[in-house]
């Protein structure tokens, strides 16, 4: 399994394509029944988080967050996001990271080039083409930034549905 795929499949199960590079970032790479099995124990019984929405007030907000590019691609997901989000990355930044990173086993050479790289751009195309609202974030910005960023956008998504459920 790929470093950090909390789904992923061992390696031993990963198809190969024509240049022999592992596949790891297509869909058939991760084992979805795990993953919707754990959706759907989460959404039965969801855990909270305090959030405030409103300068002195906090309550009690289930929220869950599932992180992984290739997951817009996934059609039993289609009804559960209330917000997306897409961490856009240029091509010099995504090489320089990755390249600090230690897989095992390692890249092997051209894997970045001949494998990573067309498949973000084969998602992020495919991304572009779905008809419901995804905020593209600027993965050259920091952490902190990228974090404050959707968080302040959650908030405004809380207090937009809290004024919903007391207009309705």
């Amino acid at each position: 399994m790929e470093p950090g795929l909390a789904y992923g499949l061992p390696e031993s199960e990963i198809e190969t394509d024509k240049n022999g590079f592992l596949q790891y970032d297509v869909l058939e790479a991760l084992n979805m029944d795990n993953m919707m099995a754990a959706v759907s124990c989460w959404r039965e019984s969801p855990g909270h988080s305090a959030v405030s929405t409103e300068r002195g007030s906090a309550e009690e907000i289930p929220i869950l967050i599932i992180e992984g590019f290739l997951l817009f691609n996934y059609k039993p997901l289609d009804t559960i996001w209330n917000r997306s989000y897409f961490l856009t990355i240029p091509y010099e930044e995504c090489k320089r990271r990755r390249s600090t990173r230690v897989y095992e086993p390692p890249d092997p050479p051209g894997y970045f080039d001949g494998h990573v790289w067309p498949m973000y751009l084969k998602h992020r195309r495919e991304v572009e083409d779905i008809t419901w609202e995804i905020v593209y974030l600027d993965g050259t910005k920091s952490e902190e930034d990228l974090f404050s960023q959707v968080y302040e956008d959650l908030i405004q998504e809380l207090a937009k549905h809290k004024c919903l459920q007391v207009s309705t």
